[in-house]
């Protein structure tokens, strides 16, 4: 019997299936990794936007996170949707708790639609608490700026808030760029070194989710043995193929094609 890959995500479900859990398992499942998942909230959100959010208590959240690692384990752990301090903290307690030390964190504060999934007061905890004990922070433009207090409006800011994320604690982070003008250019800084990574701006509105699947697939390609430098680029050529593969979904940001490889082989 073969091991397979194990990746563990942490997030809110969505019930359109373009975001948070959903999309983060649908991306485990293409590259070929188990995944397993601790909701930390429901929402109730379609394309068009976010409905009504219901927050599962901590000690449910806990539950599940003791369930998998106890059990299944997790190779990799991707964290989404922490909605609140009180589960921020949990979710890190259970992170060292269990010796979780690689920690993908999607700092996700705002949905595609405008809605905000992380609370005002909460943001201070993610930089003190969460942040400390990520293997990679990857955060857009707009929350990379939130995260140091500074804008982040082109190439330039987007180094400097990789480099500022890393002297807070985390071991590596990627400002990505499809908030900024031009070609959407992602920023990693590995403690060492920035790389720059690239591609062609996909005109396209099936864009939700994009932020949770890059995580989530440079989760799996990290939980498949590669490196960071090779797991960020593999992310970021699968969702720029997810999004230009997606079939019309919904009435406003539809969400991305997980499973476009299928379709090539058929």
């Amino acid at each position: 019997m073969t091991n397979v890959p194990t990746a563990m995500t942490i997030a809110g479900s969505d019930s359109g299936a373009g975001a948070g859990i959903q999309a983060d398992l649908k991306t485990f499942a293409a590259h070929g990794v188990y995944g397993t998942s601790a909701i930390t909230a429901i929402t109730a959100q379609n394309t068009k936007g976010v409905i009504d959010v219901f927050e599962l208590p901590t000690t449910l959240i806990a539950s599940q996170i003791d369930a998998i690692v106890t059990d299944i384990g997790a190779d990799v752990v991707k964290t989404g949707m922490l909605s609140s301090s009180d589960i921020i903290r949990v979710v890190a307690e259970k992170v060292k708790e269990h010796n979780l030390t690689m920690l993908v964190v999607d700092p996700v504060m705002v949905a595609k639609g405008g809605d905000r999934l992380l609370q005002e007061e909460a943001v201070d905890t993610m930089r003190r608490v969460l942040l400390r004990l990520a293997f990679v922070i990857t955060p857009n433009a707009p929350e990379a700026a939130v995260l140091v207090n500074r804008p982040v409006e082109n190439l330039d800011d987007a180094k400097w808030a990789a480099k500022e994320l890393v002297i807070m604690g985390a071991k590596a982070a990627i400002v990505k760029g499809g908030h900024l003008e031009g070609p959407p250019t992602d920023i990693l800084y590995d403690g060492n070194e920035f790389r720059a990574f690239t591609t062609q701006r996909v005109n396209s509105t099936s864009t939700h989710g994009t932020g949770c699947t890059f995580a989530s697939a440079i989760a799996a390609n990290l939980a498949k043995g590669l490196s960071l430098r090779e797991a960020v680029p593999a992310a970021k050529r699968y969702v720029t193929h997810a999004i230009r593969n997606a079939a019309k979904v919904g009435h406003g940001h539809g969400p991305l094609n997980h499973f476009y490889m299928l379709k090539e082989d058929s």
